[in-house]
């Protein structure tokens, strides 16, 4: 299954990044903080001004993205951890 997102909204594939300690214990999943980076999948058409006019997002596919803690929807689709953002929720692009 594919999702294709509409609007400002972007799909990204979180990146699951190994989190340890100051001394060097790795974190086991219970106690790891929610990834805050990601690489986008999918965008949409863009955003839609009052008078009908669609300017075009910012990222594209394949950026490597920082994103708001809290932002976004959470889904699994496929065995792949993804999230739904509006582009309002994106902090960087990391280059």
């Amino acid at each position: 299954m594919q999702l294709k997102p509409i609007g400002d909204k972007v799909v990204v594939e979180v990146i699951d990044e190994p989190q340890t300690t100051a001394s060097g214990i790795v974190l086991p999943d219970s106690a790891k903080e929610k990834s805050q980076r990601g690489k986008v999948v999918a965008v949409g058409s863009g955003k839609l001004l009052d008078n009908g006019e669609r300017i075009a997002l910012e990222v594209k596919v394949g950026d490597t993205i920082v994103f708001a803690k809290y932002g976004g929807t959470e889904i699994d689709l496929d065995g792949k951890d993804l999230m739904i953002l509006s582009e309002r929720d994106i902090h960087a692009i990391v280059e």
